[in-house]
């Protein structure tokens, strides 16, 4: 299979408002879409119509609106358990998107097995989204954060994760891809490593789902969380998936309306599977919209996505070396979406300024992963990371850009 066509591309890129606009009077170039990708129009139309036509509380209505967006809420749920091969919708819990996913298993998954003195396995590459939860639990338990560190190249040391799983810590929680570095961990083979020594896992799915076909049940995996908002969807959405046997026995982290079955003044039942873990009014246009995105990544094929981003970063990869002075954050030999580098001699915010005046979005700082920072003794890096909408033609724009910023500051 090969990358998009160029017409494919053009039509592509037509679906997409924002890219159409100029910068400084220069032609945007988005390249921060590790943070959030633009918004195809299919989505935007999405949302509009709910609001416009359909806007209602769902799932306590009898009248007709109310019963239509119930319907529509819950089609999103079956295509999301479809989108990343779930057995079954249950096991899909709509959240506000992969921080409060990674939030309520610490709270629930916490409280039913936690006690005094137990561990968390990470990797040295998480998100502070992946870490500051499982730190804190820790040290509310007096228990200890276990660490498998990375390597030169931004890889796991395997072999201290193996060790480290000896000492059977009670979950074992890591990035697919590092938003920071690009690095793809083996996470079928961790997977299977921890549950050989009965350690349930959670995968951190937001730098990964957009661009590889993920299937849960293949994986093994006991949790896997993502965002709408990185996979052309809306911001504040988000999707916890959990093994029907954790998300049972788990208790319900956010009380409230829905999540009730019963309630006395002096006793409650709860809701059965998804909604116990759903209290309060959920946020119906964004779960539309993210059924939407997963209909624009599906027309456009997900693989198909993925082997055309890769084509543009390793050309993008490959020219960036040529600069004298660019040093690049991350040299895994699996990788995707993200470069990250610094230029020797400058501050990432002043090359990252200069990129912007000339039309080109990329980001900067430490990427709320600042120990992955300090493993490679950098404040932060300049980061471009890519999606299907991007072109080679951006690609040089951007290189050519970075070349004029290094020229001015070096």
């Amino acid at each position: 299979m090969n990358g998009f066509t160029a017409s494919e591309l053009n039509e592509l890129r037509n679906q997409f408002p924002a890219l159409h606009q100029s910068i400084y009077g220069k032609p945007l170039i988005y390249l921060d879409n590790a943070a959030t990708t633009q918004k195809p129009q299919l989505v935007i139309d999405r949302i509009t119509k709910y609001y416009t036509f359909e806007n209602c509380n769902i799932h306590r209505g009898v009248h007709y609106l109310s019963q239509e967006a119930t319907a529509a809420y819950e089609d999103v749920r079956a295509k999301v358990a479809g989108f990343i091969h779930a057995a079954k919708s249950e096991e899909v819990i709509f959240t506000r998107g992969t921080t409060e996913s990674i939030n309520l298993i610490a709270s629930s998954f916490g409280k039913l097995l936690f006690e005094t003195g137990d561990s968390v396995l990470i990797t040295g590459m998480e998100h502070h989204s992946n870490l500051v939860p499982w730190q804190q639990l820790c040290k509310n338990h007096n228990g200890e954060l276990l660490v498998a560190e990375l390597d030169e190249r931004g890889e796991v040391s395997m072999e201290q994760y193996g060790k480290l799983l000896e000492q059977k810590p009670k979950l074992v929680a890591i990035t697919h891809i590092s938003n920071a570095l690009g690095t793809v961990n083996p996470i079928k083979e961790m997977i299977a490593m921890a549950h050989a020594n009965d350690i349930p896992v959670l995968i951190d799915g937001a730098q990964s789902v957009a661009h590889m076909r993920i299937d849960v049940q293949e994986l093994d995996c006991d949790f896997f969380v993502f965002s709408g908002h990185k996979m052309y969807g809306p911001m504040g959405v988000g999707v916890l998936y959990g093994k029907q046997k954790w998300l049972e026995q788990m208790p319900p982290w956010q009380f409230g309306g829905e999540m009730v079955d019963q309630v006395s003044l002096h006793e409650t039942t709860f809701n059965q599977l998804p909604f116990k873990f759903e209290a309060g009014t959920p946020n119906v246009a964004g779960v539309l919209g993210l059924g939407a995105a997963i209909d624009f990544l599906q027309q456009t094929d997900l693989e198909k996505i993925g082997l055309h981003e890769m084509i543009i970063l390793n050309y993008a990869l490959e020219k960036l070396k040529s600069i004298p002075g660019i040093r690049i954050i991350g040299n895994a030999a699996e990788r995707a979406g993200v470069i990250s580098f610094v230029v020797e001699g400058t501050h990432p915010s002043d090359i990252g300024t200069l990129l912007d005046k000339m039309g080109v979005a990329v980001r900067t700082g430490h990427h709320c992963a600042q120990p992955v920072m300090t493993h490679f003794n950098v404040p932060g890096t300049v980061r471009a990371s890519f999606a299907a909408y991007n072109s080679l033609a951006e690609a040089d724009i951007f290189v050519e850009a970075v070349q004029k910023a290094v020229n001015m500051l070096c």
